[in-house]
């Protein structure tokens, strides 16, 4: 006669702790997914004027709802990770010229200058001067891979080296980019006009880079002359009240906090 063994049976409650951990695990994944989010055309501010009649008229993605990527698509956190992967994979490399100019104080500002590999559609000589994101310059994936779009329809490109900011380029004086000075941008510029008497602008900045450029059109009438538009984007309009977002958990923003700080950190300690 075999003896047979039974198993107890597990509490109720252990049942509602599975159910409670898959509703936690569930609800992470939405959330950090961002899938509740609705998909809308963007919100356009504008005055109504020529220029925006006209950009509207040519750019019709601008009024179109954006349909993003199935599951991962509304998560920024994803698309900034799958995009740093993808990039150094697929980006482009441009050839370009490396330029060194001496500023006042000593220091040595460097910008990459990259020419139009075809004619531009309106057969006019133009050149987009660009101003990177914080701590970045001409060989990072997302500059590439502008600068490679814009050559192919017919701009030149300039692209300004943040002070300090590449490995490879020693300080000549003690200092290095900061978030408001213009001093680099706008000698890149002033060699645009010199060296290319005919040429029309396009001022670009990226982030940081967008606070710059528009602080550099705003200090003087003269740097606005031959400037056909400037375009800023994702730029953080007021530092302090981002540092405030910053500061946040939610959608892990005080993640990207400690990224920034440690990626300033070993700039200055790559110039001590």
């Amino acid at each position: 006669m075999s003896a047979m063994l039974e198993t107890p049976e597990l509490p109720a409650v252990f049942d509602g702790v599975k159910l409670a951990a898959v509703a936690a695990v569930l609800y992470v994944i939405v959330r950090s997914l961002n899938l509740k989010s609705p998909t809308a055309p963007p919100e356009l501010i504008y005055q109504d004027s020529a220029l925006a009649r006209f950009l509207l008229k040519s750019c019709p993605l601008l009024t179109k709802e954006y349909i993003p990527p199935l599951i991962w698509g509304k998560s920024g956190h994803i698309q900034t990770a799958l995009y740093g992967k993808m990039g150094r994979v697929r980006s482009p490399h441009p050839y370009g010229l490396r330029k060194y100019l001496t500023m006042p104080d000593g220091a040595t500002a460097t910008f990459d200058l990259f020419e139009p590999q075809s004619e531009h559609c309106i057969g006019e000589d133009v050149t987009m001067v660009i101003c990177p994101g914080i701590a970045n310059h001409s060989e990072k994936q997302y500059i590439r891979t502008f600068v490679d779009y814009a050559q192919k329809n017919g701009y030149r490109c300039a692209v300004l080296n943040h002070l300090g900011a590449l490995p490879n380029i020693e300080l000549t004086s003690p200092r290095m980019f900061t978030y408001g000075c213009t001093w680099e941008f706008g000698a890149m510029v002033n060699y645009i006009k010199k060296t290319y008497p005919q040429t029309q602008l396009v001022v670009v900045g990226f982030s940081l880079g967008g606070n710059i450029v528009c602080k550099y059109l705003g200090e003087s009438q003269a740097n606005q002359e031959r400037v056909l538009c400037c375009v800023s984007v994702c730029q953080g309009y007021s530092a302090l009240r981002a540092q405030e977002t910053f500061m946040q958990w939610d959608q892990c923003r005080r993640f990207y906090n400690f990224l920034m700080a440690d990626n300033m950190k070993k700039i200055i300690l790559s110039h001590r």
